[in-house]
């Protein structure tokens, strides 16, 4: 039983420093928005996707992070989930250029509707950035 608490415990706060670094303030304020409705699902949010999968060494964080955003694109109603995943794609270093690289890519598999939605939320996370993804020093 001990073991299993200590597993537990190593879950969350693996998953803790992830969500962390990765989301910064944003997916903090995810997690806390549940607080008064679900705190077990935030604390599920925490383990699994973040204690378990983003710890995983098979994909560097960009790595996952392109896969996070194509596949929330792709869904086509995931909008507020996208914007936080653009902007932990840019915490974790992916240029501009890429990650509108990468909704562009999702025309050919997604369609164009899930593109151009995927484009306007890159868009509104670059400009409140001040980023630009045309910039010379982004595209490095």
């Amino acid at each position: 039983m001990i073991a299993e608490l200590d597993t537990a415990a190593s879950r969350y706060d693996r998953g803790w420093k992830r969500l962390e670094e990765i989301d910064g303030h944003a997916g903090v304020r995810v997690i806390d928005s549940l607080a008064d409705i679900a705190p077990d699902f935030a604390k599920l949010l925490i383990e699994f996707p973040f204690g378990d999968i983003y710890t995983r060494p098979g994909l560097d964080l960009k790595s996952r992070e392109i896969a996070t955003i194509a596949a929330l694109a792709a869904l086509g109603n995931a909008q507020p989930q996208l914007r936080v995943h653009v902007e932990a794609a840019l915490n974790v270093g992916l240029t501009p250029t890429e990650i509108v690289e990468t909704m562009m890519q999702m025309a050919v598999y997604a369609g164009f509707p899930a593109a151009l939605n995927g484009l306007f939320v890159v868009k509104s996370v670059l400009a409140e950035r001040g980023l630009f993804a045309g910039s010379p020093s982004q595209s490095a």
